[in-house]
């Protein structure tokens, strides 16, 4: 719990370094590439942020002195996925996401190395074997499923705010420039171009099923099962929705509920899976480029969630129980989201 809290305060002070438009590039990227080495340095603290979580900078010595209290294999962890992370944050400082491979390549910097670093965190603390720290594909696709999501649904919010995260291999091919997807004129090929990215991010769902299946711990299995099923949740209301270019798409408060209550062991989350990718699957226009691939992958998605005995159903839980369920997930939800909305300014911040 403590590592996660301090590896969680740590990557928040990072996030504030890079959002901060206020500091010079020539000071940014010196600082991003040496923030890991700060947490070893009792005195370093930054107290030029104009941000609004600047607090976590201003007082990093508490939080870089609670890092040295932790023992050596968390603190190795999280130096590790700092020093990395901000690597990553410096690259994309000054260039936009163009390719599928940079799409891939910028949310494993801003989600998928959290995935890694939580993976390894929870093997170093012997709550999960050993193979879910060492497998780093599966734990970056945990990742990866999330933040692909995020920029997905968020596609209006970031036009507005002047970001841009889809990737122009994809976009370019329905429309010139990113932002004439929210045209009136152009809702057909926009919807064509959403289900696309939608296919793409379906791929992740096999590894995050097998991520999930080796967890043995249930406080680290619903603190990652819950983002996942909100994901896939999020992803079926997007799918062929008109409304993404045009609002604010969002699942149900209930439908929320009962998705975090029920996300607890390897067979519901199958069973949920299963659901949202059906209910993509009814939604798939036969006139869609993407349709072949679309019904390919969830075909995959169909046979993992069907595979280990039949579908889980609905349990009653103690209040208790769900008391503690809905506070992880509350937190597990709030925490990617809030490491996702705190990086989504890479691309844009040599522009700004």
């Amino acid at each position: 719990r403590h590592a996660v809290c301090i590896f969680y305060l740590v990557l928040r002070a990072l996030d504030t370094i890079e959002d901060d438009m206020t500091i010079s590039l020539d000071v940014k990227v010196p600082m991003l590439h040496e923030f890991h080495s700060y947490l070893y340095q009792p005195e370093w603290k930054y107290t030029e942020s104009k941000e609004k979580d600047r607090q976590v900078l201003e007082d990093f010595p508490t939080i870089s002195m609670e890092f040295r209290n932790l023992s050596k294999v968390y603190r190795d962890v999280i130096s590790d996925i700092c020093h990395k992370m901000g690597i990553g944050m410096a690259e994309f400082l000054e260039k936009k996401v163009d390719s599928q491979h940079e799409w891939d390549k910028y949310c494993h910097y801003v989600a998928g190395l959290v995935g890694i670093g939580l993976s390894r965190l929870f093997s170093a603390s012997e709550l999960e074997d050993p193979i879910v720290g060492q497998d780093m594909e599966l734990a970056n696709s945990m990742g990866l499923f999330l933040q692909k999501t995020n920029i997905i649904r968020d596609y209006l919010e970031d036009q507005l705010e002047g970001r841009e995260f889809w990737p122009r291999e994809v976009w370019s091919r329905y429309a010139k420039k990113l932002s004439d997807l929210a045209k009136p004129e152009n809702i057909d090929m926009a919807v064509q171009c959403l289900n696309e990215l939608i296919t793409n991010a379906l791929h992740h769902v096999p590894d995050v099923l097998t991520y999930l299946s080796r967890l043995k711990n249930q406080s680290v299995f619903n603190f990652c099962a819950i983002p996942q099923v909100m994901a896939i949740a999020t992803l079926a209301a997007c799918y062929n929705n008109k409304q993404v270019f045009r609002g604010v798409v969002k699942i149900r408060k209930g439908q929320a509920v009962t998705l975090m209550m029920d996300a607890t062991n390897i067979q519901a989350v199958k069973a949920i899976m299963y659901q949202y990718v059906e209910e993509i699957y009814q939604k798939i226009p036969s006139t869609d480029p993407s349709s072949n691939k679309t019904q390919q992958v969830i075909a995959s998605i169909r046979a993992m969630s069907l595979l280990g005995g039949p579908m889980a159903s609905r349990h009653h839980y103690s209040p208790i129980y769900l008391s503690c369920a809905m506070l992880l997930a509350a937190l597990s939800w709030q925490y990617l989201s809030t490491i996702s909305k705190a990086t989504e300014e890479y691309v844009q911040a040599g522009e700004n």
